[in-house]
């Protein structure tokens, strides 16, 4: 099979779909790699890397899209990608396509295969490609969040970690899976005041036993969130259902409520995040102000640190990239029913229940032809 990988185009987007190790497994295995020149540049890895690994090296992304039959890259295809596909071409990244109805009908127009790293599930139900990336983001929240308190920022001018005489920051994580256990760990690192909400016992249990009442547990129930939400400095929203928009705890009037300066970073906001007032912000111009709230809704969080999240991301897709070279994506879904669980798009139908019950679109057969 014929991989290509583009260089991303998203906003601050430095991260690349495959290394130089990869590329040299693709080529091992038998597969032709097309790699665009300086996609992995900014992380690292050098157009020379990637030739001395096998691969070939495309002058334009067109060139890319043209002749591959799967292309592995990181985001979501942005509205100048659209047309660079073709029918029955597999598209392996993120999709984020629930609070993205015009991505998700231009590839139903086009009859790409989609497979989806976020819904990508393994033997106990986990996502293993998700979540190197929710560690990643889940830790860099608490960061991001202290920067947004400071008064250049538009922060309440509150210093997370208090000092002696003066108490620290009240953060509230709505969501105890990987990002929000991730972000915990950081705050309570840099000496915040935190409480994790969640609707799941047996995880706020586990995250209780594991910091010994360093961290205050409540389980979610509405009224009791607010009351926290409203009280917090740092508020992180961390909620996750698969595939489907985010769950929306945070409406407008709540809002009004929290103290002004204070901060509210979605981590959620590529499935549509926590608040009613979340819209997502770039690298470039992360910060908003809503309701005298700051709030950082950057979509694509780990370019931050994009060669330490290149690294641990590909170390996870890899496995995947050879199973759909070596068989195919008929194939390999039918060996695997937790890549199958990636597939949301198939020649123009909606593959992914919850994604078709989120966008009222029917579900597509459970059949490859």
């Amino acid at each position: 099979m014929i991989v290509g990988c583009p260089k991303e185009t998203k906003n601050h987007e430095y991260r690349v779909g495959l290394t130089p190790a990869g590329v040299a497994q693709i080529v091992g295995a038998g597969g032709t790699a097309i790699v665009e020149t300086n996609a992995g540049a900014r992380v690292g890895f050098a157009d020379a890397d990637y030739l001395a690994a096998g691969a070939r090296i495309a002058a334009t992304a067109a060139e890319v899209y043209g002749a591959a039959e799967m292309i592995v890259k990181v985001k979501e295809l942005q509205p100048p990608e659209f047309p660079a596909t073709h029918p029955g071409q597999i598209l392996f990244c993120f999709h984020h396509f629930a609070p993205e109805p015009r991505l998700l009908q231009a590839m139903l127009d086009a009859g790409v295969s989609c497979v989806a790293y976020e819904t990508v599930t393994d033997a106990a139900g986990g996502l293993p490609l998700l979540a190197p990336m929710s560690c990643i983001a889940g830790r860099l929240a608490p960061q991001v969040g202290a920067w947004a308190l400071q008064m250049a920022n538009g922060g309440s001018g509150v210093l997370l970690g208090g000092v002696p005489g003066v108490a620290p920051a009240k953060v509230v994580v709505i969501g105890a899976g990987s990002v929000g256990a991730n972000a915990t760990r950081i705050a309570v690192g840099m000496g915040a005041d935190v409480t994790l909400f969640d609707r799941d016992a047996e995880k706020l249990a586990a995250l209780d036993a594991l910091y010994a009442g360093r961290v205050a547990t409540a389980v979610a129930e509405p009224s009791l969130l607010a009351r926290h939400v409203a009280d917090a400095d740092l508020v992180i929203g961390a909620l996750l259902i698969p595939g489907r928009s985010a769950p929306r705890p945070i409406d407008r009037a709540l809002l009004r409520r929290m103290r002004p300066g204070s901060v509210l970073v979605d981590v959620a906001i590529d499935q549509g995040g926590v608040s009613e007032t979340s819209r997502p912000t770039s690298h470039t111009a992360p910060l908003y102000v809503e309701e005298g709230v700051v709030h950082y809704c950057v979509a694509n969080m780990p370019a931050a640190v994009a060669r330490t999240a290149t690294l641990a991301l590909t170390q996870a897709t890899l496995p995947h990239v050879l199973a759909l070279a070596r068989l195919g994506l008929a194939g390999a879904c039918t060996a695997d029913a937790g890549l199958a669980a990636g597939l949301q798009t198939h020649r123009g139908g909606v593959r992914h229940r919850g994604l078709a019950e989120d966008t009222g679109r029917p579900l597509a057969p459970a059949v490859f032809r």
